[in-house]
């Protein structure tokens, strides 16, 4: 930029008859001499207080000007901080300043003392010289600017108000089944100090520029969480189902499904921010307390037993033919399945397989007769129970059913109970008659003691250990039918939980039992590996027999006038103790006593109203 002016002198310029002077003493050799005693004169003589010749700052003639004058020519010619243009980018946005609004300024009182300092400073030859060379070759005053950073701050705070803005993170929330998501912004704060560093240099050389404004950025640690929201509303476009997965057992009631709604699922969801080798993003999941209540309920129908595999033993091979092949117990996994959900959740599944903790059988499909130690029939026992009734037959067949197969381990104990399970309608069991306190009543599997007394008798004869048995209150004659029948006090009842009936397995080899129901005949085999065990047994019989009380008539209004029903059935009380000593190798291995108490027992009709009764009939 170039703004030069030049100003009149107030003086004559005596440089005319010097010069004719110089001349004049250079024909003598005396140039070089009287060139510096003309300008130490001339300048003490006609520029005291005023700029030698040669003198210029921003392209103006100073020479002869007092300081008043340099100030007053510098401050007209000197015109960029006012004429100047900064252009302040930032984007697609511009600002234009003028350099004095960002505090650049002329100190023109500088430039002025540098111009009358010229030649007059330091010791007179020094002076001369300074005074012959800026005639000789003139001598410019660079321009003295300030930058007031202190000013340019401020100018740019108030373009700060338009550039700053706060970080704001992506936010993601679900209202009913609407999911609302919200884009972050990153953060913007204009950097004041490198800002003004980077236009010093540029105003320092009075140039117009456009100059970037340096802002600092944050992002904030979720930017954009479009993804998630659009898994959430995958996630809510359907039902989510929830499946046993392939630890299922055909036909278990357990083994079913459950389904969450989508507005049963929107309120569980959760978005949680994780942070990974790519920065941070939203996780979704179900809220884990929430997804505890829904799963905690179904845990205990799902929890299931390891179940060993079932044979039979083929007479013919001997080998073991399979009838049901083992199964893998399990538990609920709470925190594996709520972790199963979640993943499932995010790759967009909306049918997922709960997890399991499995348990594995102790005997296992393979198994093998060798492998178990089963090699023979070690004892058959069976009871008969004609004149059942179809209902009594039906949970005869039932009960026996549960232990066809069942294999206990050398030292295991069995319970009856635990195998039975629930004894109800939903499994399968009639209503029969059963002795309930000191009354025979219709109930719920009537006729499953002609299983434990079965059972119970076949560990008796097969020398096994018995743990527990209960005798019924009375003499039931259906336990006395068939040939070879013990006769009383080898019978046992089950009434599960509180009545149970538990023998051991006390020998070396697997024990195979098998279980057959022939008409009015239940078989009962056990197979395994006879460890020379001998079995002999003694029974009292019959003593301290009390005869059974008069029958009892009782109304029973729901019955019709004339009809006569017998709901119980006479028996003699007694007691009967039977005696069993078990030995191997001539050791007894189990000497026990068994002792019955049967209570008499009356036989009791029921009667409709109105019904004419014999004449020795008692009633309540």
């Amino acid at each position: 930029m170039n703004n030069t002016r030049t100003l009149p002198l107030p003086v004559r310029d005596p440089y005319s008859w010097m010069g004719r002077i110089l001349l004049a003493l250079a024909g003598a050799g005396l140039a070089a001499l009287a060139a510096t005693i003309v300008c130490a004169l001339g300048a003490r003589l006609v520029y005291a207080g005023r700029a030698l010749p040669g003198v210029t700052a921003a392209g103006v003639d100073l020479r002869g000007m007092d300081r008043a004058q340099i100030e007053a020519a510098l401050d007209q010619a000197v015109t960029y901080p006012d004429q100047g243009i900064i252009v302040l980018q930032d984007g697609a946005r511009q600002w234009v300043a003028k350099p004095r609004e960002l505090g650049v300024t002329v100190d023109v009182r500088a430039m002025a003392e540098q111009a009358l300092a010229v030649g007059r400073e330091g010791p007179l030859p020094t002076r001369l010289r300074a005074q012959l060379e800026t005639w000789l070759r003139g001598k410019p005053i660079g321009p003295i600017l300030v930058f007031d950073q202190n000013a340019g701050a401020v100018y740019l705070r108030h373009l700060a108000q338009q550039t700053d803005r706060p970080p704001l993170e992506a936010s993601l929330a679900v209202e009913g089944l609407e999911v609302v998501m919200q884009v972050g912004q990153i953060g913007r704060l204009l950097d004041l100090p490198a800002t003004l560093e980077a236009l010093t240099p540029i105003v320092s050389r009075m140039y117009d520029a456009d100059v970037p404004l340096v802002v600092q950025e944050t992002p904030p640690r979720v930017l954009d969480a479009s993804e998630e929201a659009d898994l959430v509303r995958s996630i809510l476009s359907q039902p989510l189902t929830l499946t046993v997965g392939d630890t299922a057992v055909p036909g278990s009631a357990s083994d079913g499904s459950w389904t969450l709604e989508p507005a049963a699922l929107a309120p569980m969801l959760r978005f949680d921010e994780v942070t990974g080798e790519d920065g941070s993003r939203y996780e979704v999941s179900a809220d884990p307390q929430s997804l505890m209540g829904f799963l905690e309920p179904l845990a205990p129908d799902l929890e299931r037993q390891p179940e060993n595999v079932r044979f039979i033993f083929n007479d013919e091979t001997h080998q073991l033919d399979l009838l049901r092949e083992a199964i893998a117990g399990r538990s609920l996994d709470l925190s594996a399945s709520i972790q199963a959900i979640t993943e499932g959740l995010n790759a967009g599944e909306h049918e997922i397989p709960l997890a399991f903790q499995m348990t594995e059988p102790e005997v296992g499909s393979e198994a093998t007769a060798e492998s178990l130690g089963i090699t023979e029939n070690v004892v058959t026992v069976s009871t008969y129970f004609a004149g059942s009734s179809a209902a009594r037959i039906h949970n005869i067949a039932t009960a026996a059913a549960a232990f066809h197969g069942l294999l206990i381990a050398p030292g295991g104990t069995l319970s009856m109970a635990d195998v039975l399970g629930d004894i109800s309608l939903e499994t399968g069991y009639a209503e029969a008659l059963i002795i309930l306190g000191d009354r025979t009543i219709n109930g719920v599997g009537g006729g499953v003691c002609q299983v434990s007394t079965t059972l119970f008798r076949a560990a008796f004869f097969g020398g096994y250990q018995i743990d527990e048995r209960h005798p019924h209150a009375y003499l039931v004659s259906y336990y006395q039918q068939g040939p070879h029948s013990p006769g009383p006090g080898l019978d046992a009842t089950v009434f599960a939980p509180q009545v149970d009936f538990r023998f051991t397995n006390d020998s070396p080899y697997w024990l195979l039992m098998e279980t057959y129901v022939y008409g009015t005949q239940i078989v009962w085999k056990f197979y395994s590996t006879s460890d020379g065990r001998h079995v002999e047994w003694t029974t009292t019989g019959p003593q301290d027999v009390v005869e059974a009380p008069e029958p009892l008539y009782r109304e029973n209004p729901e019955l019709a006038e004339g009809v006569i029903k017998q709901v119980d059935y006479q028996a003699d009380g007694m007691n009967v103790t039977v005696t069993r000593t078990v030995t191997r190798d001539g050791q007894i291995i189990h000497d026990d006593v068994f002792r019955t108490h049967y209570l008499p027992w009356r036989a009791i009709y029921e009667y409709g109203p109105g019904t004419e009764l014999p004449e020795d009939a008692h009633t309540e």
